[in-house]
C-alpha cells in the first residue's frame, strides 16, 4: 500500500524519545495512581463506613444520655475542632510553641516532612514561613544531595575493595606472593581503570542502609511511644520519605524517660533516615528511566515506507534498533553532542532545554563515571579543559545540570 502525505508509519517512531519517555511515565503513573486507589479503597473505605456508623450512634447516645440537641453538641466539637488547630488537645501534650516545639516544628518544615500536627495560626506566622520555607527547603535540599554524594564516594570505595580482593584471587596464590612486575601492575591498573561499580549494587547498599536505620528507629519509638512495632515501621517510612501524613508524630508527651536521649535519638533518625531514603530515591528513579527506555525500545516499529529505510535518524528519535546507529556509551565520555554545543557554550549562552534533556538522557552513565572517579581517587584535575569553577560537582541529576553549568559559566 502506497504511503499518503509522507510516512504512514506509527507515530511512535517519528516521536521525540524525551517526550516519549515523558509521556509513558506520566501513563503509568496515572494507572499506578488508578491502581494505589482502588487498593487502598478497597482496604480502608469498610472501616470508614463503620466508623461513621459508630460515631454517629456515639453522638445520639450522648444527646438522649444529657438531654441536648445536635446542633448544640455538633457546635461544640466544632469549638473543640479549632482548639486543635492551635495544638489544645484532651490529654496532656508538651507545648507547641515553646523553643523546642518550635525547632521541631521548623525542623519539619525544611525537612518538607511537614506532620501538620503545628501549623502557624498567626497571619505574621504564616507570611514569615512562606520565606523561611523558600530558603529552608532550598538548603535542605542541598544538603541532601551533598549527603547523597559522600555516601556514594564510601559506597565506591567499599565496592573497589572487593573489586580489587576479586582480582588478587583471580591471579592465583602463586602470583600473590611474588613480588609484582611492572607488566602486572600495569595490568591492573588497566583493570581498574576499566572498572565501573553498578548503580543496582549501590541502590541494594542503599536500600538495606535504609532499611537497617528504620528497624532500629522503629524499635525505639515502639519503647518510647507504646506504638506496636509495624506501626512505629510505618511511622518511619512516612516520616522518612517526607511524606508526612501527620496521623502518628513522635516527640509530643510531655514527660519521656531518659528525655533529653529520646529528644536526641530522634532528631538522629530522623536526619539520617531522610538522607538515606532520599538518596534511595535518586538511585531507584535512574533504573526506573532505564525500564523506561527498555519499554521505548520494546515499543519501536521498523519503518517499512519506500525510499525511507535508509535515511539516517533525526536526533534523539525514537528510531528502530537496526536503523540506530548506537554510540559508544562509555563511562570515560564527559557528556552529550559535545561538539553540537560548542558554538553555544562558546558564545557564552546558557544551556537551552533541549541539550539539558539530551545530557539527561546519560545520567546513569554519568553516575557510573562519578561513582568509578571517587572509588579510583582520581577525581576530574583542574585545567583548562576540565573548565572547573564553584558549579562542577553533584551526583545524578544534580550533577548533570552542575556540569553543564560549570561548561557555560567558564566561557564567560
Amino acid at each position: 500500500m502506497a504511503c499518503r502525505a509522507g510516512c504512514c508509519c506509527s507515530s511512535i517512531s517519528t516521536l521525540n524519545e524525551d517526550n516519549a519517555r515523558f509521556l509513558m511515565l506520566a501513563l503509568l503513573i496515572i494507572i499506578y495512581l488508578l491502581c494505589g486507589a482502588a487498593v487502598f479503597s478497597a482496604l480502608e473505605h469498610p472501616k470508614e463506613k463503620l466508623a461513621r456508623e459508630r460515631w454517629a450512634q456515639r453522638i445520639e447516645q450522648f444527646t438522649h444520655k444529657y438531654n441536648l440537641s445536635q446542633d448544640d453538641l455538633k457546635n461544640f466539637l466544632r469549638n473543640y475542632e479549632e482548639a486543635n488547630v492551635a495544638g489544645i488537645r484532651v490529654d496532656a501534650t508538651r507545648p507547641r510553641w515553646d523553643f523546642a516545639g518550635a525547632f521541631y516544628f521548623v525542623g519539619t518544615v525544611v525537612s518538607t516532612i511537614g506532620f501538620g500536627m503545628t501549623t502557624p495560626v498567626t497571619i505574621a506566622g504564616k507570611i514569615f514561613l512562606i520565606f523561611y520555607g523558600l530558603i529552608g527547603c532550598a538548603a535542605t535540599i542541598l544538603f541532601f544531595n551533598l549527603f547523597l554524594e559522600r555516601v556514594i564516594t564510601v559506597i565506591a570505595f567499599v565496592l573497589k575493595s572487593c573489586h580489587e580482593r576479586r582480582e588478587r584471587r583471580k591471579a592465583g596464590p602463586a602470583q600473590n606472593c611474588q613480588r609484582p612486575s611492572t607488566d602486572s601492575r600495569e595490568r591492573r591498573t588497566d583493570s581498574l581503570a576499566g572498572w565501573k561499580p553498578s548503580v543496582y549494587c549501590v541502590m541494594l547498599i542503599l536500600g538495606v542502609a535504609a532499611i537497617v536505620v528504620s528497624c532500629c528507629a522503629s524499635a525505639m519509638y515502639s519503647a518510647a511511644e507504646d506504638w506496636e512495632y509495624l506501626d512505629a515501621l510505618y511511622f518511619c517510612f512516612v516520616a522518612f520519605s517526607t511524606i508526612g501524613f501527620g496521623d502518628m508524630v513522635s516527640n509530643q508527651r510531655e514527660m519521656y524517660k531518659a528525655q533529653a536521649a529520646y529528644r536526641v535519638g530522634n532528631f538522629l533518625f530522623i536526619l539520617t533516615g531522610v538522607c538515606c531514603i532520599y538518596s534511595l530515591f535518586n538511585v531507584i528513579s535512574i533504573v526506573i528511566k532505564q525500564v523506561l527506555n527498555w519499554l521505548l525500545r520494546r515499543l519501536e516499529t521498523p519503518c517499512r515506507c519506500p525510499g525511507r529505510g535508509n535515511r539516517h535518524p533525526r536526533r534523539n528519535v525514537v528510531a528502530p534498533g537496526h536503523m540506530r546507529t548506537r554510540r559508544d556509551e562509555s563511562i570515560e565520555t564527559d557528556g552529550v553532542n559535545d561538539s553540537e554545543a560548542d558554538g553555544r557554550r562558546m558564545s557564552g549562552e546558557m544551556i537551552s532545554m533541549k541539550d539539558f534533556l539530551a545530557a539527561n538522557k546519560v545520567n546513569l552513565a554519568i553516575m557510573q563515571k562519578q561513582l568509578s572517579e571517587m572509588a579510583n581517587g582520581h577525581p576530574r584535575q583542574l585545567g583548562s579543559s576540565s573548565r572547573y569553577n564553584e558549579f562542577s560537582g553533584g551526583v545524578g541529576a544534580l550533577g548533570i545540570m552542575n556540569n553543564r553549568l560549570a561548561e557555560t559559566s567558564a566561557d564567560r
